[in-house]
């Protein structure tokens, strides 16, 4: 049987997959697991009721699931705070901010408006590790607490959830964003009140676009998927720079003014630099994926900042500055983590630190970005191949080995078999774009002339 949890919480299309029992059994189960540890006995010990806090994107979807979510909470003695629509980094921040036994954030992220999703946050904000959510799906419809009369949870509105947020991300800002004009594209998505929002009273000048939500819209051509719509609109604008959302806004990807993209680690290297030369970066280290760009290594390198790498998802970065202590890390999709503020990826709070860099040193976002020299990266997906045979295979590798004698320091090759289809992962990075391709696609059919199904 497939696991239940897969790399970013319990996700599937509404009402098929992810149904309303499904959710109101996650919550139950979740109830008996996280309400346990050090945290709770110190909360009994204060004579503290355990507590959940729960937010969602705007998906018509998470109407229901929500209500469902609540009934399995409060049916299992869990006070609920519900604080409505707010980003996932929100969610995390609160549960921390509140000492809540744990929060969930409903949420496809990036996924269309059918898709929902539903994430669980530990007791201090932080995602939870695989063996946690194994015994969550172990318990699924086995053990329940279900107290009886003033036992059972209570359920209610969290008021002032957005407040502490927006307060929260104001006060981790170095200095104001005076005379910057910003176009933000919230995706339709969570973000859509709060980023404009907080970006005003930094002291930017916001046009927003993406930022009329019906529960439908969310990331339909608009957001971190969809960049050239906000590239169009910042050159229209004459604007200094654009932030894109995600739906649930735990990403920001950007535009320069004249509606260049720069990604994700860009957006890493600026601020990797930008905290090194004020004090901020730990150990002089930034954790990245093995995805990220050999650009990013070179301009580290530059500057004198390590770079480890980690598996691709935010959850393993999050392990490497966990286990290091390190103070950034992120991927090149604009999930960046800045563990002085946040407990995972978040995109307010990446973007407010990348405008806040601009009006810090009175450079665009080009003249910013242009300390990385992006190198051409191809990837290809070879479907249809026996995955776990890759490891051991020599003839790949000696097709590997002769593309990397090529490349030399000028370039890099990684495969990757996919860990949910048989398909492995083959990406090139090249010093010009036709090298990249053409070594790619050569390793490509070397993978599918050995691996064929």
């Amino acid at each position: 049987m497939a696991r239940l949890f897969g790399t970013d919480g319990v996700r599937g299309l509404a009402n098929r997959e992810l149904t309303a029992d499904l959710t109101l059994a996650l919550g139950q189960s979740a109830a008996y697991v996280l309400t346990r540890g050090a945290h709770a006995e110190a909360r009994k010990a204060e004579g503290r009721r355990p507590t959940a806090i729960i937010a969602r994107d705007p998906r018509i979807s998470g109407h229901f699931l929500s209500a469902a979510l609540e009934a399995g909470l409060a049916s299992s003695g869990i006070d609920v705070l519900d604080a409505g629509t707010l980003p996932t980094p929100a969610a995390a921040f609160l549960v921390a901010d509140m000492k809540a036994d744990f929060g969930v954030m409903i949420s496809a992220s990036h996924n269309p408006a059918p898709d929902n999703g539903i994430k669980f946050f530990a007791y201090g904000g932080t995602k939870l590790p695989d063996e946690v959510e194994d015994r969550i799906e172990e318990h699924l419809g086995i053990e329940k607490l279900l107290p009886i009369g003033g036992d059972v949870g209570r359920i209610r509105r969290f008021a002032d959830a957005e407040d502490r947020y927006v307060v929260h991300l104001l006060g981790t800002l170095p200095n104001r964003l005076d005379g910057i004009h910003v176009v933000i594209d919230c995706a339709n998505g969570a973000a859509s009140a709060i980023s404009p929002e907080v970006f005003t009273d930094a002291g930017a000048r916001v046009t927003v676009i993406g930022n009329e939500p019906d529960g439908l819209n969310i990331n339909d051509g608009v957001g971190s998927t969809h960049l050239d719509v906000l590239a169009k609109a910042v050159v229209e604008h004459g604007a200094d720079v654009g932030i894109a959302h995600d739906g649930d806004a735990d990403r920001c990807l950007a535009v320069d003014a004249q509606g260049n993209i720069v990604d994700g680690d860009q957006i890493m290297a600026i601020l990797a630099i930008s905290m090194k030369e004020r004090g901020h970066l730990t150990n002089d280290t930034l954790v990245a994926t093995v995805m990220s760009n050999l650009g990013l290594h070179k301009a580290m390198q530059a500057h004198g900042i390590t770079v480890i790498q980690a598996a691709v998802g935010d959850r393993y970065v999050l392990e490497q500055l966990d286990a290091g202590g390190h103070a950034l890390g992120g991927e090149q999709s604009g999930h960046v983590i800045m563990t002085e503020y946040a407990t995972t990826g978040d995109g307010i709070l990446t973007g407010l630190h990348l405008v806040a860099e601009m009006a810090r040193t009175g450079k665009s976002i080009a003249e910013l970005a242009a300390v990385m020299s992006v190198f051409p990266q191809i990837l290809v997906n070879v479907r249809g191949v026996d995955h776990h045979s890759l490891k051991g295979n020599t003839v790949i590798e000696a097709a590997v080995a002769a593309a990397e004698a090529e490349l030399g320091d000028t370039g890099r090759v990684l495969l990757r078999p996919s860990g949910t289809e048989p398909m492995v992962r083959v990406m090139v990075e090249a010093a010009d774009q036709d090298t990249a391709d053409r070594l790619a696609h050569s390793i490509a059919d070397v993978v599918k002339a050995e691996l064929a199904l």
